[in-house]
């Protein structure tokens, strides 16, 4: 399985969408400073994921919620409530 998560640092409210075929690990590595891109916002929490059967499509997703504004309005205005949390 491969997952497109999003994370939300509790320190700025920003969002981090991203990418992993272990999302434990990941979350884990995120949280513990280990991932440089968001070392200086920890501590996260997880706000939502997508499960994929195929590494392919799930990097396609992650890469459209990231680069397409309308992908990711559509799925925070269906996470709404998660993201006030």
């Amino acid at each position: 399985m491969f997952f497109v998560y999003i994370l939300k640092s509790k320190k700025d409210d920003k969002l981090y969408i991203g990418c992993t075929d272990d999302l434990r690990r990941r979350f884990k590595k995120h949280n513990l400073g280990l991932v440089d891109s968001t070392r200086p916002r920890i501590p996260f929490s997880l706000v939502y994921y997508e499960a994929y059967a195929s590494r392919q499509d799930a990097f396609h997703r992650e890469h459209n919620l990231k680069l397409r504004a309308k992908a990711l309005r559509q799925l925070k205005n269906r996470i709404k409530n998660c993201l006030e949390a």
